[in-house]
């Protein structure tokens, strides 16, 4: 009861960080005219988002990196509060996110302006990111490799777990990063995902980790409140490749990857839902299997205004999120 109460306390405390700071980086960013850049392809209602502040990532990850860093500082003179397991996460989400900033300025103000880092380039900066990230966390943190559902038995698997370990984390990198398409979208489906790891945790006394998952909710929920409909600010690959890389190292930590396609079943779709329709279209020659591709696109151009889309996929991940939560307690 007291590792929940601590973990809920650092919520609250980085929520109000990132709420008080909101204003003053909103403001800078309207400064420098680091605005959003819609692409042509896209629904033409996300027009009218044309230039809104993007990389508001940094909004969030520094209260995250801010207060994991203090909260490891006040071990100093035998405090407890986040221990190391936290670190890892934080330096793979600062990492990523530094990543995603070259690519948003990039689109910016590079010369690829409005596309973007060219995407074979990122993808093999991210596999090499994702590598490092699999031997850290196979061979200095020795983390469990695999909790085999419903055993709480761990699992070596050798070899296998680099490819696996790095896939995880690219593929979830790249999964928030499709989802970041519509406003508080990505945001929310991120807290949820976040606190049910971070639920799991506590109950399987994993206290550093749940403590992690709950600071990042915390900023989360400060960043939804410049991000929700309309949005003040958007995330950008700043945020959404720094999520997405934090959320699969955390559940790599844990151990319990196998709920990660359940607890993040929208992210997971959304790729999904890029890749069956880049393989149809080259299949077919031209045709499509969606109306358009990320999967959030397609129901918009059904009828589905943006906020029902928001909220109706959130709904499904607070419901698969429960049932995740309840299956990895089994």
């Amino acid at each position: 009861m007291r590792d929940a109460a601590l973990a809920l306390a650092l919520s609250g405390l980085t929520f109000m960080i990132t709420v008080i700071w909101g204003g003053p980086l909103l403001r800078i960013l309207r400064h420098f005219r680091i605005g959003k850049l819609i692409r042509v392809e896209g629904p033409a209602r996300h027009f009218a988002k044309m230039g809104t502040p993007t990389m508001g990532g940094v909004l969030f990850i520094v209260p995250v990196a801010l207060v994991t860093v203090m909260m490891n500082a006040a071990s100093l003179v035998g405090i407890s509060v986040l221990g190391q397991d936290a670190f890892f996460p934080v330096v793979v989400m600062i990492a990523f996110a530094v990543l995603g900033a070259i690519d948003d300025w990039e689109g910016i103000r590079g010369p690829r302006r409005g596309l973007g880092m060219r995407a074979r380039t990122k993808f093999m900066y991210q596999i090499i990111l994702g590598i490092g990230v699999a031997f850290m966390l196979r061979d200095v943190m020795h983390v469990p490799q695999l909790i085999w559902p419903g055993y709480n038995l761990a699992i070596e698997l050798g070899f296998w777990y680099l490819p696996l370990a790095t896939v995880i984390v690219v593929g979830m990198a790249n999964a928030v990063n499709f989802t970041d398409g519509l406003d508080g979208l990505a945001g929310l489906i991120s807290v949820t995902a976040f606190a049910a790891y971070g639920a799991i945790a506590l109950m399987s006394g994993e206290q550093f980790l749940a403590r992690f998952c709950f600071t990042v909710v915390g900023a989360l929920f400060g960043f939804l409140w410049f991000n929700v409909h309309p949005a003040e600010m958007i995330m950008g690959d700043t945020g959404s490749m720094a999520l997405g890389s934090a959320l699969g190292v955390v559940a790599l930590m844990s151990g319990k990857w196998l709920f990660l396609p359940l607890l993040a079943i929208i992210p997971v779709s959304e790729l999904l839902s890029v890749m069956l329709q880049v393989g149809y279209f080259k299949m077919t020659k031209g045709r499509r299997l969606f109306k358009m591709a990320p999967l959030h696109h397609h129901f918009e151009l059904l009828g589905w205004s943006e906020t029902q889309v928001v909220q109706r996929f959130w709904l499904v991940s607070l419901v698969v999120g429960i049932l995740g939560i309840a299956m990895a307690l089994v």
